[in-house]
């Protein structure tokens, strides 16, 4: 049986790329377009359209705050936001709340 892949993004070429999830002795993965270096976003991952710019810009600010995609044990990474309106209300509740902007990113629902 093969072993399972997981997701890579590449934010500067907006490309997401299938692989073996990391070993031990791995090396860092890149791009195989602009040599950048690519970001390990999960298992449970689901690329944006590369013209959709909104969704990568918010991607973009989910992973550079350590959000990622991987599977929980009931099956899917829970909620995460699809636009930039639910970044930024999230974004204020945790500078309001002072809440970990990790934390306030994936809650579903702002009290």
């Amino acid at each position: 049986m093969p072993h399972g892949k997981t997701s890579y993004v590449c934010l500067p070429c907006r490309a997401s790329y299938k692989q073996p999830y990391p070993g031990h002795h791995d090396h860092d993965r890149v791009c195989p377009r602009c040599a950048e270096p690519l970001v390990h976003v999960g298992s449970a991952f689901a690329a944006p359209k590369r013209r959709d710019t909104s969704a990568w810009r918010t991607l973009s600010v989910l992973l550079h705050a350590g959000v990622r995609f991987h599977k929980s044990c009931c099956g899917g990474p829970g909620y995460r936001p699809r636009t930039l309106r639910e970044v930024r209300e999230r974004m204020t509740h945790a500078r309001t709340t002072g809440e970990p902007f990790v934390r306030a990113l994936v809650r579903r629902e702002l009290p």
